[in-house]
Formats: structure tokens, sequence, C-alpha cells
């Protein structure tokens, strides 16, 4: 049976940001802290050893693979900042072409520094993505998730 690797922990997440080596790196992290916290008012956790996340949600696909994941998150790598949104929807593509410098994957989004995007556009992703999610697994959303969001 599969095993979901990133799990929810109770790790802290200022000593993961403050063990971050770079410290422009370790600075974009806490402005992202506070982004993220406050556009979905939830309490930031440390998902896996290297993911801070916000809320969560519990997904089951038609296969029948199941598990929990945050609803949104972003992780200080060394080479990149990686930010995780939720898939599938259209709007999230048209908002990536406002955001600024930054390349994509299927599931993450690549920044190398805040000061290279728009933080009202990561504020709509983080918007967007929480509210996607909340439609597609209404009964499986937790951890504060509020209807806050990016001031217009």
């Amino acid at each position: 049976m599969y095993e979901q690797k990133t799990k929810e922990t109770d790790h802290s997440v200022i000593e993961f940001i403050e063990a971050v080596d770079n410290p422009k790196k370790r600075e974009d992290a806490y402005a992202l802290l506070e982004i993220f916290t406050e556009t979905t008012g939830c309490q930031a956790k440390l998902w896996g050893s290297s993911i801070i996340g916000f809320g969560s949600y519990h997904y089951k696909y038609a296969s029948g693979h199941e598990g929990d994941a945050p609803l949104v998150g972003f992780s200080p790598r060394k080479g990149k900042i990686s930010l995780y949104f939720a898939v599938g929807d259209a709007q999230r593509e048209a908002l990536l072409q406002e955001l600024g410098k930054h390349t994509s994957g299927k599931a993450c989004v690549y920044i190398n520094k805040v000061a290279d995007i728009r933080v009202d556009v990561l504020k709509e992703l983080i918007v967007q993505s929480v509210d996607f999610l909340k439609k597609a697994y209404p009964q499986g959303v937790g951890g504060g998730a509020t209807d806050a969001g990016a001031e217009e």
C-alpha cells in the first residue's frame, strides 16, 4: 500500500526558516510566511522536511489513491523558491501570466526572489488556489482556512 511521504509535522516553521543558509532566501521566506499567513488566515505548518504549508485538504482520486496536502505552500530551496498552488483551474494560468519572473512545472511555480514577482498577484494565486480546492474537496478542507483574501 502507498504511504504518503510528505505529511504535516509538528516541527517548528521558524526553526526551519532560521536554518536556511542564504540570508536573502531566509528574508524572502519570512516575507512569504507573512504573505501566505495573512492571505489564507491559516497557521503555517511544516510538511515533510521542507514545505511550509497553509491549511490542508484530503483528496481521493478515482484510482483510490488518497492523502492529505496543504492548500498552498512554499519551500525556500537551495536553487529557487518553490511555490505550491492547486492545479487544474484555468484561472491559475491567467494569473501566472501576471506574476512576474518565474518558471513553472506541473504543480510548482519557481521564483528566484520575492522582488521578482508581483505580491498582489501572488495573493490572488493563493486565494484562487484555496477557493478551487474548497470547491473540489468541500468535505476535506481543514486547517482554519477562511475566505480571507487579497484586497482588491
